[in-house]
């Protein structure tokens, strides 16, 4: 899963922050790394950097699915932090969403799912 970040100019947007998204949207969005192949970034600052009060730090995340049209979702908070994170949450629920109701389409269907593999069940010793 590419993660590319974008930020406008009142965002400083340096490799501590850089690092940060990136560990965030691999923490919270793993279990979808086989169906999603980029997640864009984009950080911006709605009001400028000389403003300092409200909800003015902008996240908007655009998940790209191999073979669907992109999946975008956005919000606004105090910091760049909790905007990052309150995203990637969004994005993790929409994308369990998406899938989950193409999974249950294509089975329903025939067709092969989007599931999580099954883990593997132990094999019992036969002495």
């Amino acid at each position: 899963m590419q993660v590319q970040i974008n930020s406008d100019r009142n965002i400083q947007a340096d490799e501590r922050l850089a690092e940060f998204v990136r560990d965030t949207l691999t923490s919270k969005l793993s279990r979808f790394a086989d169906h999603v192949t980029r997640i864009e970034v984009h950080l911006s600052d709605e009001n400028s950097s000389t403003k300092h009060d409200g909800n003015d730090k902008r996240c908007l995340l655009e998940a790209r699915l191999e073979g669907f049209d992109p999946i975008a979702v956005t919000e606004q908070a105090a910091t760049v932090g909790q905007a990052v994170s309150g995203a990637a949450d969004k994005l993790q629920r929409k994308l369990s969403s998406v899938l989950g109701k193409l999974r249950d389409k294509h089975s329903r269907a025939g067709t092969p799912d989007f599931s999580e593999p099954e883990p593997a069940d132990p094999v019992d010793e036969v002495n």
